[in-house]
């Protein structure tokens, strides 16, 4: 192990996260010398050592950044878990030519990671799903100074702060500070507890009744009217008279009498007639 790896020995246990903030403020820092050679042998070597020499030497970066977020009511240890894997793709993208230090370029890797973190588990729904609702999002939360609900005042100067619709500001605002709230009751909840799926679920909104209807409503209309098409004349007129005059409906006597036949020939025909308009409607 060279002189340079025992700068950076990892403890073998931590414990608790006050012991794992400990141990990364007790990593030192790089000087810029240190911080361009080890950059260059991982781009050039693809050395494993350095890079992970670059990852240690910012643990506490990565924590201070973390420690901002902590108002969103999520785990700090999650956080910093989150803001970490920001941290090694900021190392593994870093170009040490650029004459910029590897501190100024991780910051944007490591809130990035942070603010998709917040995103997916701040609600069980999506807040902000575009960019321009990401910024939106983690703007409105930081320039917001009370708990309360903008006034129109406050609403307008924060839409032109920020670029956007007043329209937006509210919406944001609804989403930001609106509650989760379960679908259904607790099972250790009040029988007579009024969940919102009893009066938010609609008997005709299932998907599947959904479908139904409107294949029902696609074979009244088109569907019915493709298969009587596919009739002869007699034939059709004979299904429309029989099936589809629902004031008077004719008889099979009727029918007969029109057509000169006998009734037990009307029904064979109206019999043949109803498979083939089933097998159009089928097809």
């Amino acid at each position: 192990m060279t002189a340079q790896a025992l700068r950076f020995p990892v403890p073998a246990s931590l414990g608790s996260i006050e012991s794992y903030i400990q141990a990364a403020n007790r990593f030192p820092l790089l000087s810029a010398e240190e911080e361009l050679s080890l950059a260059r042998r991982f781009r050039d070597a693809q050395d494993l050592e350095a890079a992970r020499q670059l990852v240690l030497s910012h643990l506490r970066l990565v924590v201070s950044i973390a420690r901002g977020y902590l108002g969103y009511g999520l785990p700090h240890a999650d956080l910093i878990q989150e803001g970490n894997v920001g941290l090694m793709k900021a190392v593994k993208r870093y170009d040490p030519e650029r004459g910029v230090r590897l501190v100024s370029f991780a910051v944007h890797w490591i809130k990035a990671e942070i603010h998709e973190y917040i995103l997916r588990n701040w609600r069980l729904v999506k807040v902000a799903t575009t960019k321009a609702q990401r910024k939106l999002f983690f703007n409105l939360r930081s320039l917001k100074q009370h708990g309360g609900s903008l006034s129109p005042d406050e609403v307008e100067a924060m839409a032109q702060t920020l670029n956007v619709s007043s329209h937006d500001v509210r919406e944001m605002e609804t989403r930001l500070y609106g509650q989760d709230i379960a679908l259904e009751a607790n099972a250790d909840e009040d029988e007579d507890s009024f969940a919102p799926i009893a009066y938010l679920a609609a008997p005709d909104a299932e998907p599947i009744l959904d479908i139904e209807r409107k294949e029902r409503e696609q074979l009244a209309t088109t569907g019915l009217a493709q298969a009587l098409e596919a009739l002869d004349e007699r034939s059709r007129h004979i299904v429309q008279a029989r099936w589809l005059n629902e004031e008077d409906p004719a008889t099979l006597h009727e029918l007969a009498a029109q057509y000169g036949i006998s009734a037990e020939r009307v029904r064979q025909i109206e019999a043949k007639a109803l498979q083939k308009m089933k097998a159009t409607l089928l097809s």
